[in-house]
């Protein structure tokens, strides 16, 4: 009897702890949502599209980068990400330079005017998390990293089948 109360416990924690994770990831797609509500807003009020936002996010997460990397990281091709960078560069939030490695490359790196815009909108939800930084444990933290980390490979991983399956029929 023991033997059988403790299987039915085990099912209910099981039961639990996959409710709760269908919560997380209900949450995480809730705050996706939302993250794309403030990058709409930014784009809108500073006349970019959420392509422009993207690729300077990825210049101000990586800093100085080639086109390749930047076209590899935003998922484009080379020719939608010239473009792009001509319209950036045009507008001013970007700029090309040379490799100090060698001058026949050009790397692409984000202006002041774009760091600016970057600050002011996201600068107040960083200082808001890292307000909230106590609230949680570093096994939490580390916990939440890892999360992270397994749905960016998992959501990247997806879009790649996807993409491979669009191009085979």
């Amino acid at each position: 009897m023991t033997h059988l109360l403790h299987k039915k416990d085990t099912a209910l924690v099981r039961e639990s702890q996959d409710e709760l994770m269908m919560r997380v990831l209900s949450e995480s797609r809730a705050m996706q949502i939302a993250a794309d509500a403030v990058d709409g807003a930014v784009a809108e009020l500073h006349g970019l599209n959420r392509t422009d936002l993207i690729c300077l996010d990825v210049l101000d997460r990586l800093g100085t980068v080639s086109a390749g990397r930047l076209a590899e990281e935003t998922r484009l091709t080379t020719g939608a990400m010239t473009r792009l960078l001509d319209r950036l560069e045009a507008s001013g939030h970007i700029r090309r330079v040379a490799d100090p490695g060698d001058r026949r490359r050009v790397l692409v790196e984000s202006t002041k005017r774009a760091r600016q815009i970057g600050r002011e909108a996201y600068l107040p939800i960083v200082e808001a998390w890292m307000g909230l930084r106590d609230r949680f444990t570093r096994e939490q933290l580390e916990g939440i990293l890892v999360f992270l980390e397994i749905g960016r490979e998992l959501n990247l991983r997806r879009a790649a089948e996807i993409r491979e399956r669009g191009n085979g029929e």
